[in-house]
């Protein structure tokens, strides 16, 4: 005789009250994080105006920087502003996607937990469709080649038409482009390091004033103090680590001097010694010194900027120690540490350096340098500093996406349709799995919210979308400035395949940390 099971009346999966509450804390934590920057997301999404205590405000719809200047307190929400950070450092761009995608993925696991299933099943289930989803968009994605511009364009475009600054995308995109490929070196073709390309902001102008500078730039002024020459042509520029002034003891001291002959005494030797530096300097060729700044003790004194001016050297002071290393490799000379290291062979050429008005401010330009290094340096202009931020924000994002492109080599479509194709693929996968559906479901969050910030029917939309993918048009998208869905790839919408593999990949993870935590332990 069969067996008969009777299903008792409480069996399925229950979990103790205190882990569901400290779950849906933190879900609901996680989620509320999320919907702050949903509305910015997409080309139509809109800007967040974030004041600092100190009354600081600032403008932009970047995900990365509005959650780092948000102030979170709860833990769990707290892993999502990590989250946008790591999708800045690892692609650049994508970081409000980054979070909608965690938020809605986050939504789905409450569903699903509510229905009582096992925490480590979805997490399994997220991880197994999370790697699908990475196939698909390879399966759908373009190879590009890096000597094809116009490609690198489009990308720099797709990523510079969510900003504040969008309307000036024809000139910044040509400007990223154009730099990362100066600063792009052959022997290394998958490496782009940004710190190659410097940004200079100069507030006056509008962001169509902005140029590439083929040479070097500098936000400091020359040092006119003691009339100094602010023009030099055919320039041997020396880059010194040490301090024009006279020595000072290690210890505060004090020398107590008593008559007029001895404090005489003091200032020739002083003299001499500012003298016979100068002249070490002077003896090398040397017709432009860039300063370091020095914190311990005036790295220039007006005894010896005098005896520079009398020489006939231009000086720049105050040069960061961060951008030493820029600049000797822009110039091809080497920073110096002592003067007696003052040889013409550590010197660099150039052939004209001057001082230039540009806006309200000034700058020192350094243009024909002989054997330049790969570096790029872009002058940004804008009417006011907010704009100024946000068009640096900007550019360097669009920088970012190139960054990609150098590293993995492949352009997906935009306008949310690599999304609506993985969501499609995965419900024809795993339609036995309740938690893969969940997941392809989730991924509909970009189309919706894309549709909803551009004041179109979400619903209507993301329908439109699922019928057409499911009839095999895999590159079918949203188009915000028309209203309807179209071919990405006709209207040029694309971008590299690492800034949505990697957000889909790191919101998984997100996910399936905050999914397996049950409870948080205060200590002191």
């Amino acid at each position: 005789m069969a067996q008969t099971f009777v299903k008792k009346k409480n069996e399925s999966y229950k979990e103790s009250t205190k882990k569901k509450d400290v779950r849906t804390t933190n879900i609901e934590a996680a989620k509320a994080v999320a919907d702050a920057v949903r509305t910015s997301l997409g080309p139509r999404g809109m800007d967040k105006m974030v004041q600092s205590a100190n009354g600081e405000v600032l403008i932009t719809n970047d995900g990365a920087t509005i959650l780092q200047k948000m102030l979170v307190q709860q833990p769990a929400a707290k892993m999502l502003v990590e989250l946008s950070k790591s999708q800045d450092v690892v692609a650049g761009d994508g970081t409000t996607s980054v979070v909608v995608i965690c938020g809605a993925l986050l939504k789905k696991c409450q569903e699903l937990l509510e229905k009582g299933v096992h925490p480590t099943v979805i997490s399994d289930s997220f991880n197994k469709a999370a790697t699908k989803a990475c196939e698909v968009l390879e399966s759908i994605s373009i190879p590009v080649d890096l000597a094809d511009r116009e490609a690198l364009l489009k990308a720099a475009t797709t990523s510079l038409s969510s900003k504040v600054v969008s309307q000036y995308s024809n000139l910044l995109s040509p400007m990223a482009v154009d730099a990362a490929l100066k600063v792009q070196n052959p022997a290394n073709p998958n490496m782009l390091d940004l710190n190659d390309i410097k940004i200079v902001n100069k507030v006056g102008g509008t962001v169509d004033d902005s140029e590439l500078i083929d040479g070097l730039v500098f936000d400091q002024k020359t040092a006119k103090a003691a009339g100094g020459p602010s023009k030099m042509e055919k320039a041997k520029i020396g880059l010194i680590q040490f301090c024009l002034s006279p020595p000072k003891t290690d210890l505060e001291n004090n020398v107590i001097v008593s008559d007029y002959t001895q404090m005489d005494r003091v200032y020739k030797e002083e003299r001499n010694y500012t003298v016979g530096l100068v002249k070490k300097i002077k003896a090398s060729g040397c017709n432009v010194l860039l300063v370091q700044k020095s914190i311990l003790r005036d790295a220039l004194t007006d005894l010896s900027l005098h005896y520079l001016a009398k020489a006939k050297i231009l000086v720049i002071r105050d040069i960061e120690r961060s951008d030493i290393e820029y600049i000797s490799k822009t110039l091809g000379c080497l920073p110096i540490a002592h003067v007696d290291n003052m040889k013409p062979e550590k010197l660099g050429l150039a052939d004209l350096v001057e001082e230039v008005e540009v806006g309200k401010g000034r700058v020192v330009k350094v243009t024909g340098i002989t054997n330049m290094g790969r570096t790029a340096t872009v002058l940004l202009r804008g009417s006011n500093k907010l704009v100024l931020e946000e068009a640096n924000r900007s550019l360097h994002d669009a920088l970012c996406v190139l960054r990609c492109l150098v590293q993995k080599k492949f352009l997906i479509a935009g306008g949310s349709s690599p999304e609506s194709e993985i969501t499609y693929q995965l419900s024809t996968w795993g339609m036995e799995s309740f938690c893969v559906r969940a997941f392809a479901e989730a991924l509909e969050v970009v189309p919706y919210t894309l549709a909803e910030n551009a004041g179109l029917n979400p619903i209507q939309i993301v329908t439109e979308l699922r019928n057409l993918h499911a009839r095999g048009e895999k590159y079918a998208g949203i188009n915000v400035k028309k209203g309807s869905i179209t071919n990405m790839l006709e209207e040029n919408v694309v971008q590299p395949m690492l800034v949505t593999s990697s957000a889909i990949t790191l919101a998984t993870e997100t996910v399936r940390m905050i999914l397996k935590i049950d409870d948080i332990v205060p200590t002191r």
